[in-house]
């Protein structure tokens, strides 16, 4: 469980360099493209499909493994295409599992 979690938080961080590299233009406009738009939702999606056997609440686990398909297989396709938002609707749906796994204090 421990080494799941700094797993999934060194990805995360790393998700978050690219998606800054992105927005900031440390690199060519392709690059920062690339970054920002594939290899976070790739890396995100990595991570969610890392927590999902982890989940608390078992109902959680295979919607959770869905959210990390959609972003994944969304970081694939064409940026142009209409199915390429999918991506932002298995990041949306992976943080609402996460935050709704956490528990009460």
């Amino acid at each position: 469980m421990k080494n799941q979690q700094t797993i999934q938080g060194v990805i995360s961080v790393i998700a978050l360099i690219c998606l800054a590299a992105g927005w900031f233009n440390f690199f060519s406009p392709e690059i920062s493209n690339i970054l920002s738009r594939r290899v976070f939702y790739i890396l995100i999606g990595i991570s969610f499909a890392i927590q999902a056997p982890f989940l608390s609440n078992r109902n959680f686990v295979y919607p959770m493994y869905a959210a990390a398909a959609l972003c994944i297989i969304g970081a694939f396709l064409p940026l142009e295409s209409r199915l390429a938002g999918m991506k932002t609707l298995g990041l949306l749906g992976g943080i609402i599992l996460s935050l709704s796994n956490r528990p009460n204090r």
